[in-house]
């Protein structure tokens, strides 16, 4: 429509939630569907914190709050990067957003001019580049590999960034692949990053809690503390307290990009739900015995679908070491018949075969920036897991 804005021809929707969607619209008219395509925790928001919230309510914690955060919340952050990841940040270094979202758009927002660049990363969380469109930008895609389980190199990052490079994005444990890097791998990619002081770090920690074994999550200015004064920081309490519908999310960095970044949420959504707000307070001090829990439900999980999808013929799937999520490879089954007649040309024809002749929805890998792929949630019960695995093993030894 002429009416429209122009910027709204570089982006286009969320693979994740169209895909999502129509596994919905399908379950609607009745097709026995597992849905493996939604990155959300299956458990229930912890009780601990559904009861601050009510307390919230009966206190009346009603009214607007301030555009950056209640202090008590931003306070409970900053103790947060203190406590877990020895990061020493002041209150006023902080920002909550609504959701982890808004806080990444707010800050490229607040930095990016036309022809800045953003090193990113493949595969990549599908709202990364359109919101780097978005707020005029140049999203700058580095393509990662299966045999280096999805993670990118120094060598990479270093032949990637150029005199435009405003920020690099770095996602670690990632969604979509669940790669998390350890601290020799991040030391690597740190280590070029201080041979080039123009480029800010971005990152995006919202799966910390979620690793895997013995492994030890690390972030960037904790492992390089040259870093701090141009790394923002975010995570949130969506995936770890199982916290999505609350939409909290929040990061720290240097004052004056959290003061811009508060100056545009100002214009924009204003505060956050007071409501979830106290909410996420109880989340980051109260006790976390929750977070191990689920953890080791996602470790069994995911176990259980590498196992399971490594059988299915043609398909290839890393083990990867923590978020919630498998990326498979699809890319033995690619320009084979599907059991409907159709030729396999790309992932997304694999997905869409998959959804309508087995009843599974998973995100098609190119959506991601990496194909020949496809995500699979394993967010969800271990029944929906081993029968949504069986179908795939069925659906994929029905291809020839």
């Amino acid at each position: 429509m002429a009416f429209l804005a122009d910027a709204l021809s570089r982006i286009k929707p969320s693979a994740t939630i169209a895909v999502t969607q129509m596994a919905r619209d399908l379950k609607a008219k009745g097709k026995d569907v597992i849905s493996l395509s939604v990155g959300e925790p299956d458990f229930d928001t912890p009780q601990n914190i559904k009861d601050a919230a009510i307390a919230a309510i009966q206190r009346g914690e009603t009214k607007y709050t301030p555009v950056a955060g209640i202090v008590p919340l931003r306070e409970a952050i900053a103790a947060k990067f203190r406590r877990e990841n020895g990061l020493d940040y002041k209150p006023s270094q902080t920002i909550v957003g609504t959701g982890g979202k808004q806080v990444l758009f707010n800050a490229f927002m607040a930095t990016l001019n036309p022809g800045d660049e953003v090193v990113i990363p493949a595969p990549y969380w599908v709202s990364y580049p359109e919101m780097i469109l978005l707020c005029g930008g140049t999203p700058v895609y580095v393509e990662t590999t299966i045999e280096n389980n999805f993670k990118l190199t120094p060598e990479q990052l270093d032949r990637a960034i150029t005199p435009r490079t405003k920020w690099f994005m770095f996602n670690s444990p990632s969604n979509p692949s669940g790669a998390a890097y350890s601290r020799s791998e991040l030391k690597a990619l740190t280590d070029v990053l201080m041979k080039h002081k123009h480029v800010w770090i971005l990152t995006d920690d919202m799966y910390e809690h979620l690793v895997f074994g013995d492994f030890v999550y690390t972030t960037p200015a904790q492992v390089e503390p040259g870093l701090y004064e141009r790394t923002l920081t975010m995570n949130g309490v969506s995936k770890a307290y199982a916290m999505t519908g609350w939409r909290i999310g929040y990061a720290a960095g240097p004052e004056p990009l959290i003061k811009a970044m508060d100056m545009i949420q100002g214009q924009q959504t204003s505060g956050a739900c007071s409501i979830a707000q106290w909410a996420a307070v109880e989340a980051l001090n109260g006790p976390q015995d929750f977070i191990p829990r689920s953890k080791k439900a996602f470790e069994e999980r995911r176990d259980l679908v590498v196992a399971m999808l490594n059988q299915a013929n043609g398909i290839k799937c890393p083990k990867p070491e923590g978020a919630f999520y498998v990326y498979p490879s699809c890319a033995g089954l690619i320009g084979k018949k599907a059991p409907s007649g159709k030729i396999i040309a790309n992932d997304e024809d694999f997905v869409m075969e998959l959804l309508a002749t087995e009843g599974v929805a998973t995100v098609h890998g190119s959506s991601f920036g990496l194909g020949p792929n496809f995500r699979v949630s394993y967010a969800t019960s271990n029944d929906k897991l081993e029968e949504a695995c069986r179908r795939i093993q069925r659906f994929c030894a029905q291809i020839g």
